[in-house]
């Protein structure tokens, strides 16, 4: 698979892990914050572990949130880069690149954060190809997106939430494929394939 992949650079903390779960697919990403390499890419993967308002801040500073907005390619967002694609975050109250018309709320009953494996619902579209509801796939969240029109996938934690989103080249998912086992790196190849 002769790709050119990049990897978004920035204040995350899994940015190592999605690159070591591409790589044992036989991808070599580049992990890169240049705007010229990330329009240039063939998809570009926008992974995160953190905190809202403080990363949307980070992305400003550098035109990274503009330049996320203006792909066209197929873009993949991860757990807080998922978050930050939607409108709004609780999460120090940011406002965040609104790719995805919906806001992100704060887990108010159970145990918090969510953490550990979970099973996927009301799968639709291609990044579900070979993977059927009730699979299991590993989160590490405080903060959820409620179901929406761009809802593709579904999993319940106190409420039933926004697993993953899809609007035209731009895909997300909550949990982290690339800890997920053999469901996350079919998810991950079927991203691959698009």
């Amino acid at each position: 698979m002769n790709q050119n992949i990049i990897i978004i650079k920035y204040n995350a903390g899994n940015i190592r892990s999605v690159d070591f779960a591409l790589r044992r697919l036989g991808v070599n990403a580049e992990i890169s914050d240049d705007p010229l390499k990330i329009r240039a890419a063939d998809k570009v993967i926008f992974p995160g572990v953190g905190e809202a308002s403080g990363t949307m801040e980070y992305l400003r500073k550098r035109g990274l949130d503009e330049v996320i907005k203006q792909l066209r390619q197929p873009v993949l967002g991860i757990c807080l880069g998922m978050q930050l694609m939607c409108s709004y975050s609780e999460e120090g109250t940011a406002d965040c690149l609104g790719i995805f018309d919906t806001g992100v709320l704060k887990f108010t009953s159970g145990k918090v954060p969510h953490m550990g494996w979970n099973a996927l619902e009301g799968i639709t579209g291609t990044l579900y190809e070979e993977i059927n509801n009730g699979t299991y796939v590993y989160y590490v969240h405080s903060y959820y997106v409620p179901v929406t029109s761009d809802t593709v996938a579904t999993s319940t934690y106190g409420v039933r939430f926004s697993a993953s989103l899809q609007r035209e080249n731009f895909y997300a998912t909550q949990y982290h494929p690339e800890k997920s086992g053999r469901y996350g790196e079919t998810i991950l190849k079927n991203f691959l394939k698009l």
